[in-house]
């Protein structure tokens, strides 16, 4: 078995002919782009655009694969340059019957059958040349839908306050979802402000693997999250195998961010902004406003079937990981010198010794990267909207 870097929800910004697909991302964020960046920057081995649905993207994929960029495994997904595989998928926006909308990840084998759930979805969706567009229908419609194409599908970010299954649209799957319906859930993605030890104390979540994926927006962010994967190959059907746990195929390990750094961990006031809340009484002590964004920790508390977590023995290990320009005097010059002594962000965040980083950027600098590695590092929490801080 391989066990590969997978991060399965990176955005498209604009097309190769300059069209926006996912407003408000980077301009640069293109399919070129992404992928020209995670082989020389990276180092992950399997990367998911989400953006798929758009005939934009869909596209150019094809022109790259008429070109022979792009060489389709017979297991599904496309091989780039013999170096990652790109698996295709879409984020849809659906709202409940209580005004919820939740954002889910539909991934599918191929162009072919990408383009025709993309031919099916325009029915519903205003715009489909537009990434994460209302589709006008229930999550319920959506997996009746995309399960009539063997799609792989996955609940996106679930428990951030916006969009969101936990977050804005139920606290129980059983409440917006048939039992079926639920057996079509092929994983679960937790989002930055979560981890394991909080999507844990849902008995529910305990028969579905975890994932951790950047949502990038920006070249910068591919890999802020990631996921070691036990394949055969990296391939399409080799990834829902690992889902699903099957003949031997697993998600081994979630790389994320210490959920303290996610932007919407902790609870916040959506007058001042401040994180300084009374909970039982609901109001920022602050400046007194009852007009909160609740964060993850407290809506984890909220729907808890346990007071802490409880793992389920297929559960991968979930690794506190720090993105490098995270760090404390890492900027645009230091990870410049770092990639070109050590070739991928994946090398310098896993292999790279401190013997060899105080060598390039000196001791201080290579003791945070150490503390960051391993989990030492001070965090101050994020929240309504903030991103979260690491502190010397």
């Amino acid at each position: 078995m391989l066990e590969i870097f997978a991060d399965l929800h990176i955005h498209v910004g604009k097309s190769a002919g300059g069209r926006w697909i996912k407003i408000p991302t980077s301009s640069k964020l293109t399919v070129r782009n992404i992928l020209t960046e995670v082989i020389e920057r990276k180092g992950i081995d399997i990367i998911g655009i989400i953006d798929a649905l758009s005939p934009l993207v869909l596209d150019e994929l094809s022109k790259m694969v008429d070109a022979g960029e792009l060489i389709l495994y017979s297991g599904g997904g496309y091989s780039y340059k013999e170096k990652i595989t790109l698996i295709l998928g879409a984020e849809i926006e659906t709202k409940e019957l209580n005004g919820g909308l939740g954002h889910t990840l539909i991934y599918l084998p191929d162009i072919a059958s990408m383009q025709q759930f993309s031919k099916v979805m325009s029915k519903f969706i205003r715009n489909i040349n537009i990434s994460s567009q209302n589709a006008h229908m229930t999550l319920q419609k959506l997996i009746d839908i995309a399960s009539g194409f063997e799609a792989a599908i996955v609940p996106a970010h679930v428990f951030t306050p916006y969009k969101s299954l936990y977050g804005s649209c139920c606290s129980r799957l059983s409440h917006i979802l048939s039992d079926q319906a639920i057996t079509k859930i092929a994983a679960i993605e937790i989002g930055l402000s979560a981890d394991s030890l909080l999507a844990d104390r849902l008995e529910e979540l305990s028969k579905f693997t975890l994932l951790t994926n950047s949502d990038a927006h920006s070249l910068e962010k591919i890999g802020r999250e990631y996921n070691v994967i036990s394949l055969a190959e990296p391939s399409f059907q080799e990834c829902i195998k690992a889902f699903r746990c099957l003949e031997g195929r697993a998600v081994k390990a979630n790389y994320g961010l210490n959920p303290r750094l996610g932007k919407y961990h902790s609870t916040s006031c959506a007058n001042c902004g401040k994180n300084d809340i009374n909970i039982i009484d609901s109001k920022c002590r602050s400046c007194g406003s009852t007009k909160l964004v609740k964060g993850v920790a407290d809506r984890i508390e909220e729907i808890a079937d346990f007071p802490v977590a409880k793992h389920p023995k297929h559960r991968g290990t979930y690794f506190y990981q720090i993105p490098l320009t995270f760090i404390p005097g890492i900027g645009k010059k230091t990870l410049a010198k770092l990639l070109k002594n050590f070739g991928t962000e994946m090398n310098i965040i896993h292999h790279t010794s401190k013997i060899e980083l105080t060598a390039v950027v000196g001791e201080a600098l290579s003791n945070e990267i150490i503390k960051a590695r391993s989990g030492g590092a001070t965090v101050i929490s994020g929240g309504g909207g903030v991103y979260g801080k690491i502190v010397k």
